[in-house]
């Protein structure tokens, strides 16, 4: 496995309140985790850095996740705790009512890949050179385009597109949307929406493509966003796997 992440702030946003993790556990298991705090709100910051952390201190902590029903236990269990803990800042600091933040995440396994999430950041895979979403926004827009309401175009500009049915320090109680997926991939990609309101699947998948390392190409989408404006936080986190490594 070869991996890596980056984080900026964009052109437009005075603060960065993104947050994002790659760490393993003590057989090597990995843990990628994006997280991105709520626009508008005081010191989402705070509560995207609560979550990762929290999220990434246990996964390193723990020898194995286990089977897949084990680690599906574990990242609701330790989703539940970070929000408990975000809950927990803000009784402490009256100020900040309101903040909260978005999660994704991946575990990859020799014999299982979880992708979980709850709000709008996103979770790929990459396979045949192609990027293919897997997870599915909690947005108000998003619940119009499923239920028939609106089209995807319309989505793209709509209004309200931001409006999170779903977030971390928004409900006491939380339950994170698990997506079990197929190993035979080439990549893993977790981002927060400032990437991918900038630029299309296509033309992420394109500089992926590219023959460029890890790091050069986040350095490349962050680049093209801010070329663009820039207008949110963008973070990214992405994994390649090598060849004939976790196919069963």
């Amino acid at each position: 496995m070869k991996y890596g992440y980056l984080t900026d702030p964009g052109k437009v946003r005075e603060r960065n309140e993104d947050s994002v993790i790659i760490v393993t556990n003590g057989i090597g298991e990995i843990l990628m985790c994006v997280a991105d705090g709520m626009g508008g709100h005081k010191d989402g910051e705070v509560a995207s850095s609560i979550a990762v952390s929290h999220i990434g201190k246990r996964f390193s902590e723990i020898s194995s996740i286990g089977n897949k029903e084990d680690a599906i236990n574990w990242l609701q269990s330790t989703v539940s705790e970070a929000n408990v803990e975000i809950f927990k800042y803000v009784s402490n600091h009256p100020e900040s009512e309101g903040m909260g933040t978005t999660v994704v995440l991946a575990v990859i396994t020799p014999t299982f890949l979880l992708f979980g999430n709850i709000g709008d950041s996103s979770g790929y895979v990459m396979k045949n050179g192609k990027l293919h979403k897997i997870t599915i926004d909690h947005t108000l827009v998003n619940l119009l385009v499923r239920s028939g309401e609106l089209t995807e175009e319309e989505a793209k500009d709509h209004p309200r597109k931001n409006v999170l049915m779903k977030a971390l320090g928004a409900n006491t109680e939380v339950e994170m949307d698990i997506f079990k997926v197929e190993l035979n991939i080439d990549g893993i990609m977790l981002c927060s929406d400032g990437l991918t309101n900038m630029l299309d699947d296509e033309q992420i998948a394109k500089v992926l493509n590219s023959d460029m390392t890890i790091d050069e190409k986040l350095q490349k989408l962050i680049y093209k966003c801010n070329n663009r404006g820039g207008t949110d936080n963008i973070s990214i986190a992405y994994l390649i796997k090598e060849d004939n490594e976790y196919d069963s």
